[in-house]
């Protein structure tokens, strides 16, 4: 007995929904339908069909994990203007965006003056990664180090560290604009030895290095957490010039 296609239709919807698998519920008609205008095989239908929900999977991917890396606005590395940030090698930038420090778990490093460009560099990285499928998590150092001092109060530390320490990649901004009292910059401390040497960390500062003795108190801990931040980093340095003026006035 061959079916109609009307029931296919209601069994393809049915099973889809069953296997969870929402692209090919939506698509498998209109699929089968250019699939017959094509004189493709059973086969290569199947393999199409197949592919639109890989395709689809993916894409579902990416957008959970730019939702979940909280980024406080969207600014993609294609949009940044190399012209206007001339101490910034693109090609440095372009090979970072291929994730391969990821792998490694090298940290990578921006420096310069405020509004040089940093957090939009910092948050495109932090794309680019999610583009690839990786964990990530964007956050000021200040509020991590609120976030941090909260969970301790509320005895969830040790569970919040070992979410933060299974992040393919931390983008951490704003280190140096406000200063961190001794219990957060451990807490900061305490992630970042966390992640040494397994997991990438992506920092932003106005300050160079010397001059992160302003953030955190204790000179042993400076030393620490630049050893730490330094080691196979990849330095960016932003320069001192506006990225905003800069832009500004070329637009």
């Amino acid at each position: 007995m061959t079916m109609t296609d009307t029931a296919a239709e209601v069994c393809v919807v049915s099973a889809a929904t069953r296997l969870r698998l929402p692209a090919l519920k939506a698509d498998a008609v209109r699929l089968a339908a250019e699939a017959e205008r094509s004189g493709m095989t059973h086969l290569g239908f199947l393999a199409e069909l197949l592919a639109n929900e890989v395709d689809a999977r993916v894409e579902r991917t990416k957008q959970r994990r730019v939702k979940e890396a909280k980024f406080p606005r969207l600014k993609r590395l294609e949009d940044f203007d190399m012209a206007a940030a001339p101490t910034v090698n693109p090609a440095t930038i372009a090979t970072l965006a291929n994730g391969q420090y990821l792998t490694t778990g090298d940290p990578i490093v921006l420096l310069g003056d405020s509004g040089t460009g940093k957090s939009h560099l910092l948050i495109g990285l932090g794309l680019a990664a999610c583009a690839q499928g990786k964990r990530v998590r964007y956050v000021t150092a200040a509020a991590l180090a609120n976030e941090l001092a909260e969970a301790a109060d509320e005895r969830q530390l040790s569970r919040l560290v070992a979410r933060y320490g299974r992040l393919d990649l931390l983008c951490l901004d704003e280190v140096g604009y406000m200063k961190l009292d001794a219990r957060g910059a451990e807490f900061v401390f305490q992630i970042l030895t966390e992640r040494e040497e397994r997991a990438s960390i992506a920092v932003a500062s106005n300050l160079p290095f010397s001059e992160w003795g302003q953030v955190f108190e204790d000179p042993r801990l400076v030393a620490a957490i630049v050893d730490r931040v330094t080691f196979n980093a990849h330095i960016i340095e932003t320069g001192t010039n506006s990225y905003r003026l800069a832009t500004t006035h070329r637009n």
